[in-house]
């Protein structure tokens, strides 16, 4: 890894209509604030709002900065992370979104996509996010249980979950998904399983559901640690994503990636690109981009990537070259987690007709233990293989390439 604090290069203005199309790219903008900080959550974010601004226009100085990183790739689709995007005013999102259509071809959006949480989401703020080109709501529902929402810190109840979704559909926004955790200590199979159903009664197109995790560092991990939480049970966590994957089945959903479900045609495009290797720019602090051969990812702290860019002209990241052996492994991790599987032959032409021979072979002790089936020239998990895809993916992972 090599950490660098590159100059910024004086900026002339350029066309882009003269640039060659390449395969299409997404980029995705990490918003790192929050009102207040979930228990589980260790992604990068500020519960103070003080250096929002300098954040904000930092944000839109590295979009120019990186206006030469996707190689003139098409830019097929717009994420705002975070952190909690929806603290942004939908004049904030515009300018943000009018800084990249200046700088990167935009000419075939997909989709456009702004990470909410439930208690923004009000029918002024959703009235002026229709004059912006978010097409997509992500909303961090979470549960809809108090009991759950307590225990997880959030900032929205129950009910503020259930407004949150019909005043986004009653204002146009179509195209939702929405987030589920399960494993939360109090959570009954039943309970879940109602969990479940209200996603299909509310006709959403797509949810993500994740287990409960501990990290370390969290508030949910030193409570624990200090009894003042109730720990987790993997056994109730490894139940209930199988209570997931049949009921999810049932309800006509698709499960189209390890913790992502969507009604046939409706995957997020943003999160399918990244599994399929495509091209990403990651802007903002903690932001990570992949360029094909290496990834890099900015400073995970607001007042120095702000301080840097804006005062000293430079900005802090670190890189990471990935090896062939890398990049391969890589492939095999991300592959396997979708429903369409690892494929063999672009193992073949893309490294080496050998190295698809050793992922092969290492797939037979998986295909035995019914964990992997092979379909034609691809492998693919099963339903019980999905409970142990990271120790799968792991052990097939090729050691070095020649």
């Amino acid at each position: 890894m090599i950490f660098i604090v590159l100059p910024l290069p004086l900026m002339q203005e350029t066309s882009i209509t003269n640039i060659q199309p390449q395969k299409a790219a997404g980029i995705y903008l990490h918003i790192p604030f929050c009102k207040q900080a979930c228990v589980y959550c260790n992604f990068h974010f500020s519960t103070s709002l003080k250096s929002k601004d300098d954040v904000l226009q930092a944000i839109l100085k590295e979009i120019e900065i990186h206006r030469d990183y996707l190689d003139g790739a098409p830019v097929e689709t717009i994420y705002f992370g975070g952190g909690t995007p929806s603290l942004l005013s939908a004049d904030e999102i515009s300018i943000i979104f009018d800084t990249i259509l200046k700088y990167y071809p935009v000419t075939n959006l997909k989709e456009c996509t702004l990470e909410a949480n439930p208690d923004d989401l009000d029918k002024k703020y959703l009235q002026s996010l229709r004059s912006t080109p978010i097409d997509r709501l992500s909303i961090g529902v979470q549960s809809f249980r108090d009991e759950d929402l307590l225990y997880m810190k959030r900032a929205h109840n129950a009910q503020q979950a259930d407004y949150a979704i019909k005043a986004a559909q009653d204002a146009g926004f179509a195209n939702l998904t929405i987030d589920l955790i399960y494993g939360t200590p109090g959570l009954t199979d039943t309970a879940w399983k109602k969990n479940l159903s209200k996603t299909a009664e509310f006709g959403i197109h797509h949810f993500s559901s994740y287990a409960l995790t501990v990290e370390d560092k969290t508030a949910l991990h030193h409570a624990i640690l200090h009894k003042k939480a109730v720990p987790i049970d993997p056994e109730q966590a490894a139940g209930q994503f199988e209570i997931l994957m049949e009921q999810a089945a049932a309800m006509g959903y698709e499960h189209y990636e390890i913790s992502n479900f969507a009604l046939p045609g409706k995957y997020a495009i943003h999160n399918t690109n990244y599994w399929m290797g495509l091209h990403y720019l990651g802007i903002g602090p903690a932001a990570h981009s992949f360029d094909g051969t290496s990834r890099r990812w900015n400073i995970a702290n607001n007042a120095m990537y702000a301080k840097s860019i804006l005062q000293e002209h430079k900005l802090p990241y670190e890189e990471e070259k990935l090896t062939p052996t890398e990049h391969l492994n890589e492939y095999i991790m991300t592959s396997l987690r979708t429903m369409w599987g690892c494929d063999l032959d672009k193992i073949a032409n893309e490294w080496d007709s050998t190295y698809a021979t050793l992922v092969e072979k290492s797939s037979h002790l998986f295909q035995e233990k019914k964990w992997l089936k092979q379909d034609g020239r691809k492998l693919k998990l099963t339903n019980e293989g999905k409970l142990f895809a990271d120790k799968i993916a792991a052990e097939m992972f090729v050691m070095k390439l020649k």
